[in-house]
């Protein structure tokens, strides 16, 4: 089969990405795309590289990603001086109907059209959606032949909406340890760590309760939206900056404690990338205790799972005191990882429900 992945990148990442790079935005479209994926930051091209090991072809689009896509446009023969917001939806059709795929595999199901969606599904494409957050309305939902999710608690509401949804978990891309290694990153230079997203408002409960332990246990935070916390914070004053992509990865990789926290909308479910990220690179992960984290990681082995303030700062503080505890469930967890998590297991199952 042939894959087109429609995907997006967080508009501050492509915006640092850029600025560090300067004059990338003048580089051709094979330059740039190659420039954002080494930088796996989100699932980069592991879905393309995994299913290229399965004998598939495809190739990620990142549709807002206003340099490359209008690198794409002008090697194509367009010369349009439409802002970008209005040609973004015209350069991801010409780009579909020049590679002719099978499948639509699209990763950021809200950002898209459905008049975009629609136009692609009669092109004869399956349009599949992939999410992990706050589902679209109902009319986006049908918009599409299949939608897969890692919230089992999504499936049946989608299946009730009439559209076929399956469940696929997330996965880890073993590259990841290769970059690392030449990057020459080293193992604890850190103690707990917490990367990710800091708002004050959009992850409150979870953050909030974050920002409590740190005043009891030694954490240090990355990430981004930190600044709505007053400077009395502990995360204000153990903030550390931005980590986009394998500076994420390397922060991990450098800790011994990652911790973890899903937002509201998991529910009672354990389905982050954090889970597979942190067990990935071979550091101790401790994550908030969800109903099913027994079925990805043996609790207490592979992981280890906490329930509220007062455990997460008993355990920070009890792993960080005993290194040969830690180091066994960071071997396990990896291992565990390696062995049933990674993006070429993931795209394996895609590979099965698509088929049947």
């Amino acid at each position: 089969m042939r894959f087109l992945i429609l995907d997006t990148c967080y508009p501050a990442f492509l915006g640092a990405h850029y600025s560090v790079n300067p004059g990338l935005a003048g580089h051709s479209y094979d330059d740039q795309w190659r420039s954002l994926m080494d930088t796996f930051f989100g699932t980069a091209d592991s879905y393309s590289h995994a299913l290229g090991e399965l004998g598939h072809e495809a190739h990620e689009i990142v549709a807002n990603a206003a340099p490359l896509q209008l690198a794409w446009a002008r090697e194509h023969g367009s010369r349009s001086r439409v802002p970008f917001r209005l040609l973004r939806e015209r350069i991801v059709l010409e780009q579909t109907a020049a590679l002719e795929p099978d499948v639509v595999y699209v990763q950021n199901m809200k950002f898209f059209s459905t008049r975009l969606l629609e136009r692609l599904r009669r092109s004869g494409a399956t349009i599949v959606g992939q999410i992990a957050s706050e589902a679209p309305t109902a009319s986006k939902v049908r918009a599409f032949d299949l939608v897969v999710t890692s919230f089992p608690h999504f499936v049946e509401r989608f299946r009730a909406l009439g559209v076929r949804s399956e469940y696929l978990r997330i996965g880890f891309d073993p590259r990841v340890l290769d970059r690392l290694e030449h990057a020459g990153a080293a193992r604890d230079r850190h103690e707990a760590v917490f990367v990710g997203a800091l708002n004050r408002t959009q992850h409150s409960s979870g953050n909030a309760l974050l920002e409590r332990a740190a005043r009891r246990a030694p954490i240090e935070f990355w990430g981004y939206a930190a600044g709505g916390w007053p400077a009395s914070s502990p995360i204000r004053s153990g903030y550390r900056g931005e980590a986009w992509g394998i500076e994420m990865y390397r922060v991990l990789y450098e800790a011994r404690i990652a911790l973890n926290r899903h937002i509201g909308v998991a529910e009672v479910y354990a389905n982050n990338m954090r889970l597979h990220e942190a067990t990935g690179v071979g550091t101790m992960l401790l994550t908030d205790e969800k109903e099913n984290l027994a079925d990805l990681f043996v609790p207490g082995r592979e992981v280890v799972g906490y329930a509220g303030e007062d455990e997460l700062v008993e355990k920070v503080v009890h792993y960080l005191e005993h290194d040969d505890e830690r180091h066994a469930i960071a071997a396990a967890g990896q291992a565990r990882t390696l062995r049933e998590h990674t993006y070429r297991h993931r795209m394996a199952e895609l590979l099965t429900i698509l088929e049947d």
